[in-house]
């Protein structure tokens, strides 16, 4: 979904809302698979989707940040730190 024009209230809304709400799902997933996926050894697929997912949250962080939407801001840096929390206990492979 495309960043929409920062005079519309409204599609800003709408825009954010979709965005958290595809963000939470995408985190519920990998928090759930986690554990699954460093059992069968991969361990590196789920590093790249982890850190493909913050770096997803933290852009649209930053954009929240620029639109001045606060409370979409925190709930994705909340999601950023989640992330990051479960990025660091993965053992690195060779």
């Amino acid at each position: 979904m495309t960043a929409p024009d920062s005079n519309d209230p409204h599609a800003t809304f709408e825009y954010f809302s979709s965005e958290y709400a595809q963000a939470l799902q995408a985190f519920a997933a990998i928090e759930t698979q986690a554990s699954a996926l460093q059992l069968m050894g991969y361990t590196d697929e789920l590093r790249k989707f982890i850190d493909q997912f913050i770096e997803m949250a933290a852009r649209t962080q930053a954009l929240a940040q620029d639109r001045n939407e606060v409370n979409f801001a925190e709930w994705f840096r909340e999601l950023v730190e989640k992330a990051e929390k479960l990025r660091t206990p993965l053992p690195l492979q060779p």
